[in-house]
């Protein structure tokens, strides 16, 4: 039965796409994993697989043209295979390249199943359940299993982790909401899929489930191999899933993701590797096969008469540059301070604070024991208290109101692997220094271990950004909304300052306040740095 290609969503904001140049025309014999054309994006240009085989029996869109995701790009079929039915417009029937699992083919999900949703074929056995990929947070598009927990054969009991999963957001544990045996890994680790792509398959042991797989993987899931048996390496992977295309003298060179891995693990520059596969794609065995040849030793030797004329220097090397797929972390930062900086009017204030009698009264705190308070944790402190008395600053823009937040959550940028995160310190008005020192390590904690739960990176009113650490003594920030202002804190600088008419040795730190101008009047924020200002130089004022 022939099988429709559809313009595939290659980016999260791809609303159409380009056929930039067909690799195959109609009539040529495809393979499982050949590149069928090259696709312009909204952000790039990318190699598009094909996850059938057969003969190409249509070209939908030709070179040049745009067209909207989920368009008929191709069909793939038999040789001779009759069509007509598919392009007078009956094209929904047959699965698609990009769908996941067809429709008629998964259950909607109950209460029960939560985030698991248990999806069944009518010729599904008895008990089999279809586990997809969940989606794990509000922004999730695809998820990456970090870790398989259960490994097939096992026996799976309602509640049981089946496995880690990695979001734009976090790594979390999925738990299963099924018993039975784990019958099929969809997904291997390390590797991303779709959100609704078939991730696992459940069901009592030594039920056949080999033509479960096979229809969703038909059905356009990337996760699936054809069979419970398959090897990872031979399972097909997206050609946007390369993490790098290195670059040797404006040429690019195709590589597959596991020769790459291969290529990195053994040391191998893939620049000296010649590729056997398509289009000179290196693969797997080209890697494994390579020999690294020594450096030429045939340097030409001058004649006597060029001996002596002096020749310019022309220093040897090679021009090298990779490019390295974005995450999914990286593509939500990219997304939303865009969308922040363009939408919302910012400026900024600047103001100098004398950190003497913080660095007293810190030193004095530290010593209680079990007491650990970084100078981070009185500025979060001192800013959540003069939120309360500033509260058009803890506010959020909403196109017919402005919302005044008289609770004070503060958001704390932690820089992890990725990028960067933001979890939340809930009311923390409320919390001693002690208290707010605790929480803040133990959520860069998980931050860096990427063990945030959705919930704790939600409901900020205001942010603090700490760069001091790095020695940065000045910059600003990019508003982090839906809040209306982001403090920057600089380092503290030993420097001469004039106090009582004399110059002497001070302590000062400079914070930059970042303000959403359709909330914040400058006014406004001046006031609120003036009382910030007050309450880090005079830390009692803190503890009444």
């Amino acid at each position: 039965m022939a099988t429709v290609i559809k313009m595939p969503r290659l980016s999260d904001t791809m609303t159409e796409g380009t056929v930039a140049t067909w690799l195959k025309k109609v009539g040529d014999k495809i393979k499982e994993g050949d590149i069928l054309a090259e696709i312009e994006t909204d952000k790039a240009t990318m190699e598009f697989e094909s996850f059938d085989s057969g003969t190409l029996l249509h070209i939908g869109i030709p070179e040049g043209e745009t067209a909207p995701v989920d368009s008929l790009l191709a069909i793939i079929g038999e040789e001779g295979e009759d069509i007509s039915a598919l392009l007078n417009g009956k094209t929904d029937a047959p699965p698609t390249e990009e769908a996941a699992a067809p429709k008629s083919e998964t259950a909607a999900p109950t209460e029960e199943t939560k985030n698991e949703t248990s999806a069944a074929p009518a010729e599904l056995p008895t008990g089999v359940i279809v586990v997809t990929m969940p989606r794990l947070s509000d922004t999730m598009t695809d998820g990456t299993v970090a870790t398989w927990i259960k490994k097939e054969g096992d026996k799976v009991s309602e509640g049981d982790i089946l496995a880690e999963i990695e979001t734009d957001k976090a790594t979390m544990e999925f738990e299963s909401f099924n018993a039975g045996t784990l019958l099929f890994i969809g997904v291997q680790e390390g590797q991303t899929v779709p959100v609704d792509s078939l991730l696992a398959i459940i069901g009592p042991e030594g039920t056949d489930i080999s033509g479960i797989a096979e229809n969703y993987k038909k059905g356009g899931s990337t996760a699936a191999p054809a069979s419970a048996s398959a090897k990872k390496e031979e399972a097909p992977a997206p050609k946007q899933a390369e993490t790098a295309t290195p670059i040797a003298d404006g040429q690019r060179i195709f590589v597959s993701p596991l020769a790459r891995k291969i290529a990195d693990e053994k040391g191998i520059n893939l620049l000296q590797v010649k590729g056997s596969g398509e289009n000179g794609r290196i693969v797997k065995n080209d890697v494994e096969n390579f020999t690294s040849q020594p450096a030429s030793t045939q340097q030409a030797v001058p004649s006597q008469e060029s001996a002596s004329a002096v020749k310019p220097f022309v220093p040897a090397g090679e021009t090298f540059s990779e490019e390295i797929k974005n995450s999914q972390m990286r593509k939500i930062i990219a997304k939303r301070l865009a969308e922040s900086i363009f939408t919302a009017p910012h400026f900024y204030l600047t103001i100098e604070v004398a950190m003497d009698e913080a660095m007293k009264s810190r030193g004095v705190i530290n010593t209680i024991p079990d007491t650990k308070v970084s100078f981070n944790d009185m500025v979060i402190k001192a800013c959540a208290m003069a939120l309360k008395k500033h509260p058009k600053v803890n506010s959020q823009w909403k196109e017919d109101a402005i919302i005044i937040n008289h609770h004070v959550n503060i958001g704390v940028a932690v820089a992890v692997e990725d990028g960067l995160v933001v979890p939340v310190l809930r009311f923390a008005d409320q919390l001693s220094l002690s208290q707010i020192g605790g929480n803040v390590k133990d959520l860069a904690g998980k931050a860096r271990n990427k063990k945030l739960q959705p919930a704790e990176m939600e409901g900020s009113t205001f942010t603090v950004s700490n760069l001091g650490m790095f020695g940065i003594t000045e910059f600003t920030s990019i508003i982090n909304q839906p809040n209306s202002a982001i403090v920057s804190v600089g380092a503290i600088v030993e420097k001469p300052v004039v106090k009582n008419g004399q110059i002497v040795i001070g302590n000062t730190m400079m914070l930059s306040l970042g303000c959403d101008h359709r909330t914040v009047d400058g006014a406004t924020g001046a006031q609120f740095l003036q009382t910030l200002k007050q309450f880090i130089e005079n830390p009692v004022t803190m503890l009444a």
